[in-house]
């Protein structure tokens, strides 16, 4: 499990109009909703490549080959999908509200790498 701890400053504003300005030095823990999904479809992911191994191993033809990697490399984007989704659904949403804008900086990054 991957902890992320905010120290970043922020103002709440009361209904009289009061401004408090504090910070939180909480930790922020990444589980998610769909983390036994996430995990049954890279395991589903991983038997697949072990049998595509196997087919060149055993001098399957290539283009059964290249068919079956690409099932795979979905598998992988789709994977990765219902991650970011689940990211920013809690772990974007929480660092918006808290005002962690290295959160959205690493998000960013994270996406570049994962689109190329």
């Amino acid at each position: 499990m991957e902890e992320h701890i905010s120290h970043e400053k922020h103002s709440h504003v009361l209904e009289d109009g009061t401004v408090i300005e504090h910070k939180h030095d909480h930790v922020h823990a990444h589980t998610h909703q769909n983390t036994k999904a996430v995990l049954n479809r890279l395991s589903r992911a991983i038997g697949h490549l072990e049998s595509i191994k196997r087919m060149v191993e055993d001098g399957r033809d290539c283009s059964e080959v290249l068919i079956q990697l690409s099932a795979v490399k979905s598998a992988i984007n789709n994977t990765g999908k219902v991650i970011l989704q689940d990211h920013i659904e809690h772990c974007i949403v929480d660092a918006v509200e808290s005002g962690d804008t290295e959160a959205l900086e690493e998000l960013n990054k994270a996406i570049d790498r994962f689109i190329k």
